[in-house]
Parts: structure tokens; sequence; C-alpha cells
């Protein structure tokens, strides 16, 4: 059993990400910031800022200032995805997905504002455009699947990998022989499958017409979850904390929208320092297309790597890559944040049946964003924002893979969540 200081309630989202769904408790005082790791954290920040300006600039250094901010608040905030769609399709709860569509509306709104002038420190700004093809829609659904039984999302794994959650490192090293297994068949997925097209709704609509568009849909979403917990009556989500001030900021658990809204804004940012949205899950293939080189492979034989933009990755350092820094700007934010709030936990033995459902996670999300063009955020976040129509397709098609993964969870000993459970 897991105690979380009690600042932090217990929310629908699933935890930072926890495979194996513990129940938590209340301790009856927050525990103690754990100063050593928040030292040693604090040590890692400045080392990466400065190894990632000596490497790449001060603009990558920025970028990597922005991922520290997003591992901060996504600790804080307890804002996931995976519990999400879990709790929605499981007991008609749609609180978190409601923050989903904050989030959205906040990110969409900022991004019709840079993306038509080109407001970024590259001189310009770029959508997170994919086609809509059959890879999206065999690529969301295992992403889908694979987050219900991997405990997490990407973004999920890298804060909770940061906040000290054991058992998410299976879920990451999945993740990257996964994106491995989707190199190895890029030549099937991108020369043998049909594509189809790129839907670009600004394009055909107008940035002014497809914000209203969205935001459209989004307000529809939002009605639909009520509608539905009035059918099904879902427990209840438990009531914030009474803590106020630096101490909550630090230590506590921030409302729902609250995160939503710094997520949103933080994306924009990122969208005006790099040139491009946030994304997570590309870097996972490098990292381990490097490694492979390491060991005596040849990656820059592979087909993945003759796409001009790949090869320019693999060619240069890790610190240059833009989705790799922003990764470890995630995992060192969440590090601090969750040893500040005295949550930095190492679990020293993880059951069988849960790696075995982490890895396979996680290798189910790792070959799944690459083949639909990202994860829950470069493909749902920053696709919508973009005004991707791919974006929406992805949600609604990893929604139907959260119903295939609630199914297969008890496989590995994973309960779901009930409607009786009042603890929701």
């Amino acid at each position: 059993m897991t105690t979380v200081p009690a600042t932090w309630p217990r929310r629908l989202l699933g935890g930072p990400g926890h495979q194996v769904e513990p129940t938590f408790t209340r301790a009856p005082t927050a525990s103690p910031a754990n100063r050593l790791v928040v030292a040693i954290g604090l040590v890692i920040w400045v080392a990466l800022a400065a190894a990632t300006w000596g490497v790449a600039g001060p603009r990558m250094a920025g970028v990597l200032g922005l991922g520290l901010a997003l591992g901060f608040t996504l600790f804080h905030s307890r804002f996931g995805f995976t519990g999400a769609w879990r709790q929605l399709v499981a007991v008609g709860q749609g609180a978190a997905l409601r923050a989903h569509m904050l989030m959205l509306a906040v990110a969409t709104v900022l991004f019709s504002i840079i993306l038509p002038f080109g407001l970024s420190l590259t001189g310009s700004a770029t959508p997170m455009l994919n086609p809509v093809g059959i890879p999206l829609f065999v690529g969301a659904f295992l992403f889908g699947v694979g987050m219900q039984i991997g405990g997490s999302c990407a973004s999920g794994t890298l804060f909770a990998v940061g906040s000290g959650q054991t058992t998410i490192v299976y879920t990451l090293v999945g993740f990257v022989l996964g994106s491995m297994a989707s190199i190895a068949t890029f030549t099937f997925w991108t020369k043998t499958v049909p594509q189809g097209p790129t839907v670009n709704l600004a394009a055909t609509l107008g940035y002014p017409g497809a914000l209203a568009v969205s935001l459209l849909v989004m307000g529809g979403i939002v009605a639909a979850t009520y509608a539905i917990a009035r059918r099904r009556n879902p427990p209840p989500v438990e009531a914030p904390p009474t803590d106020r001030g630096v101490r909550r900021l630090l230590r506590g658990s921030w409302p729902l929208w609250i995160g939503a809204v710094l997520l949103g804004v933080l994306n924009a940012g990122v969208l005006v320092v790099s040139g491009q949205a946030w994304g997570v899950t590309s870097a996972f293939g490098l990292w381990g297309s490097k490694i492979a080189g390491v060991l005596g492979a040849d990656p820059t034989s592979w087909a993945y790597f003759h796409v001009p933009a790949n090869a320019k990755s693999l060619a240069g350092p890790v610190l240059a890559d833009r989705v790799s820094v922003l990764d470890f700007g995630i995992m060192a934010g969440a590090l601090v944040a969750s040893a500040l709030g005295g949550a930095f936990v190492l679990h020293r033995s993880v059951p069988w049946r849960t790696i075995v459902a982490a890895l396979l996670g996680g290798v189910l999300m790792g070959y799944g964003a690459r083949l639909a063009g990202g994860c829950n955020i470069g493909a749902y976040f920053s696709g919508i924002a973009s005004f991707s129509l791919h974006g929406w397709l992805w949600g609604l098609t990893a929604l139907v893979g959260t119903v295939a993964g609630l199914a297969l969870r008890p496989l590995f000993g994973l309960a779901n969540p009930k409607p009786s459970d009042s603890r929701c």
C-alpha cells in the first residue's frame, strides 16, 4: 500500500501513472520534503541547462526550461490521460476529460494567434499536422490499449519516472523497444499501406473558422460528459485540499483546471521558442537507435533515417534534439516536484505480472505512436491545437483502444474502477 501526503487527494487520473493502481491512504500530516533528492534534482537542472546551452545554444536551453515547467505542472496537477479515459469508460466520470477540453481550448486559442503570424523565435511556427489513414487508426488503437495495460501515457510515463515510480521505468523501456520495432517496419507502413490525406482545418476554414469549430466540438464533448454522468451516476471527485499559498504551490495538489490552463500555455510556449508544438515519443526511437549504434548496429542504413529530419537527429547530439530535451526536462522537473512534496518513492519490489504488463503496454504505445504520427501529446494535444483533423480522430480511436485495454487489464492482475467505488 502506498501512502501519499494528506495534501494530495486521490483523483480520477490514476495518479502519476501508477501501473498497479495502489490504494492511496491519507497520512495524518504531509510527508516532509526529501531535501537530499531536491538538492540532487537542482544539481541535475543546472547540469542539464549548462550542457544544453553548450551543445545547442540558449534557445534550446529555453526549451529545457519549458520541459522543467511541464514536469512540475504535470506532477502537481496530477494531469493525466490514461486514467481520464479509463474513468470515463469504466464508470462514466468525465471530470478529467473536461479538464482535457479546457487545456485544448487554451492551447487552440493561443495557436490560432501564433501560427498564422509565425510568432516564433525560429522565425516560423510549424503546426503539428499528420495524415488521416490506416496507420493512424491502427497506431492510435494500439496506443489506447497500451495505456491501460502499461498504466501510463507518454507524458505520464516521463513524470512518473522522474518522481521515482520504479514500475513505470519498465513502461519507458517498452516505449523504446516499441519505437525501435516501428522503425524496423517503417517501409511497410509508409510505402505499402495507404497514408491518406493531411487535413488542416485552418487551411480549409481559415483560422477564425477552425477555432470556432474546434471550440464548438470541445463544448459538445463537455456537454456529453455531463449527459453520461446523469445516466451512469459516477462516484464524485474527491474535494481538493485546503492548503493555500506557497505551501500548496510547492507541496500540494493543484486543481485540475490550473494544470489544464498551464499546460495549454506551456505548449504554446514550446511552439514560440522552438517553432514546433510539444511532442514526446519521437525521442524514444532516437535513444534506442543511438544505443543500437553503440552496440554495433548501423542505424544510418535504416529507411527511417533516410528521412532528412530523422537523419539530422541521429547525426547530432541528443541534447540538440528538441523532443529529447523536453523529455529530459519533464523528468527532471517531476523529480524536484515530487521530492519537495515528500512523494519521491522508489519501489523496491514489483510483481512479475506488473512488469510484463508495463513492458507490453510500453511496446504497444511506442509502436502505435510512430504509426499514428504521435502520442497523447504530439497527436492528440498538439494535433488538435494545430487544427489537424488527425488529432481528433486519434483521440476517438484511442478511446476505442481504451475499451479493449480495460478488458485486458484483469489478465495482469490490474483492477478497473467500479461504479460502487466511492473512493474514486
